[in-house]
């Protein structure tokens, strides 16, 4: 079933992609922003509770901000918050996010079991980028915030990632880009891939939501209509939107 969260000022929010960072509401609002569409996924079920370490996060992010190569992102304020609280909640054990750039979109779901924002131990945290260059990068940065390796980005394509992927999944995150042709329908083919790693309960983030809609009609109408999930919601907290699926 599909459901839609709306944030105040989701379609005029806006924030510098280059300094991401940098305050644009009162932190007060940010947290209000998120902290009602966390309610929503938990009247619904989606999540068992609220509760997530608000200080952790903001320690969290400013690690990013002092140590993190980091040419522009599309993860602002609002949306790290979402996907971190997301992550702090539910403390899947095996997380893999497709599509992870210089790793900031790694990060802030990676973000919730290593470094400063930590609140719990994951077993595996794979963040997966099929330009060489950009996952080396992200594994430059990841080293810097997680030594222990819990956290790692690899060179990869995320299905090829997923289908060898030996074990289960409690979270994927698609943040991914496929020929010029497929675009960000390949959050269907990746999705697909990783299907049957998939634990009950498990959630299923997808960036674009909003702005990408249109490249991801077959993925929406699947996650919202057609395909065997328990539930699905359009989080409206920024011009760009996140996917929270339920297996």
């Amino acid at each position: 079933m599909a459901h839609e969260y709306a944030a105040p000022g989701w379609d005029t929010y806006r924030f510098d992609t280059r300094n991401a960072y940098a305050p644009i509401e009162p932190l007060a609002d940010e947290i209000a922003a998120v902290e009602a569409g966390l309610v929503a996924l938990r009247e619904d079920g989606v999540i068992p509770h609220l509760d997530y370490d608000h200080d952790k996060l903001l320690a969290h992010r400013q690690f990013v901000v002092d140590h993190f190569e980091m040419p522009w992102t599309a993860i602002g304020p609002r949306m790290q918050r979402l996907i971190y609280a997301l992550n702090a909640i539910t403390q899947p054990q095996v997380m893999i996010a497709a599509g992870v750039f210089c790793g900031n979109t790694f990060i802030s779901n990676a973000g919730a079991a290593v470094g400063p924002g930590a609140s719990y131990t994951a077993s595996a945290l794979i963040g997966v980028e099929i330009v060489p260059a950009e996952a080396e990068r992200a594994e430059r940065n990841t080293r810097r915030i997680d030594p222990t390796g819990v956290a790692r980005v690899v060179a990869a394509d995320a299905v090829d990632v997923v289908t060898e992927w030996d074990g289960p999944i409690n979270l994927l995150y698609l943040d991914a880009d496929g020929t010029p042709e497929t675009g960000k329908g390949i959050y269907l083919t990746i999705l697909e891939a990783a299907w049957d790693k998939l634990t009950p309960g498990a959630l299923i983030l997808a960036h674009n939501s909003i702005n990408c809609a249109d490249a991801l009609a077959d993925y929406l109408r699947f996650v919202r209509e057609t395909g065997p999930l328990r539930t699905s919601w359009n989080m409206k907290v920024d011009g760009e939107g996140l996917e929270v699926s339920l297996v």
